[in-house]
């Protein structure tokens, strides 16, 4: 794929910059020449992607919050905006999920997810296009969503995927006169710490196929050599965090009057999720 514009001399936020896809996604437009603001919970591994991006010659800085806060997430733009001038892309990464059933779902954990995935998202998105008006960008706003939005029966997690979809598409219309454009992600099975939650017997039996002895523990991060090896050795069930970044690079540097709306990205088999 080849892309028309550059995002040299623009200013992005992405959320949920610490790990994953959002961490890819940053480093993927920071090393492209984006001043790039990192925001998620983890301040240690948003610096080491900071040092990566101004090694590529880029510029990056790093917000420690938690997305479940409107208030931080306005603040987030405010900050990006005074530092920078201006705003013209807005990722909305942060996510997370429980994947038990729903007879069995705890309900703070849904409250979790529904803060985290929904209500961060549409605190981002107004906040990005008030500041995006403000500086008369032409600017986009990316939200990640997931294939699990596809799915009629993708439980708790995958409800709150379909509302992404659903916002998404109503935003976009909410801006069609505008320069400001809506575009949305929905990865497959990506090899990423999105599954800390799953049961642990399950992530273990992964992690077995690296060959690395790591304890795996409910909730917590794994290491990044983690995936670095199993995005070798399952290439064909776990796509790469960059592979998302490259898309979301491409979507953004399109045209403002070309309206990208829809992207999925999964490897070439496909997992449920």
């Amino acid at each position: 794929m080849t892309s028309n514009l550059s995002v040299a001399g623009r200013t992005a936020i992405v959320t949920g910059a610490s790990s994953g896809i959002g961490r890819a996604i940053a480093e993927t437009l920071g090393s492209a020449g984006a001043h790039v603001f990192l925001a998620g919970r983890t301040a240690s591994a948003m610096e080491a992607s900071k040092k990566k991006i101004e090694q590529a010659g880029g510029q990056a800085d790093c917000v420690t919050l938690d997305v479940r806060n409107p208030a931080e997430v306005r603040a987030l733009v405010e900050s990006a905006v005074s530092a920078s001038g201006r705003l013209d892309i807005m990722v909305n990464n942060a996510g997370v999920s429980f994947p038990a059933p729903i007879l069995e779902g705890e309900p703070e954990e849904w409250r979790t997810m529904l803060e985290t995935n929904i209500l961060a998202l549409l605190v981002g998105c107004q906040a990005a296009v008030q500041a995006m008006r403000a500086c008369s960008a032409e600017g986009h706003i990316v939200n990640i969503s997931s294939i699990a939005a596809q799915r009629r029966d993708s439980g708790v997690y995958g409800s709150t995927k379909h509302a992404v979809n659903a916002i998404s598409a109503t935003l976009r219309g909410e801006l069609e006169d505008d320069t400001i454009r809506v575009v949305n992600v929905m990865p497959g099975a990506i090899a990423t710490n999105f599954a800390r939650n799953f049961d642990p017997a399950f992530v273990d039996a992964i992690v077995k196929m690296t060959g690395l002895d790591v304890d795996v523990v409910k909730g917590d991060r794994l290491p990044d050599e983690v995936f670095e090896k199993l995005t070798g050795s399952l290439r064909q069930t776990l796509g790469d965090p960059v592979d998302v970044a490259n898309a979301v690079l491409y979507a953004v540097t399109q045209p403002i009057d070309v309206n990208l709306a829809d992207i999925v990205v999964r490897p070439p088999k496909q997992m449920n999720l």
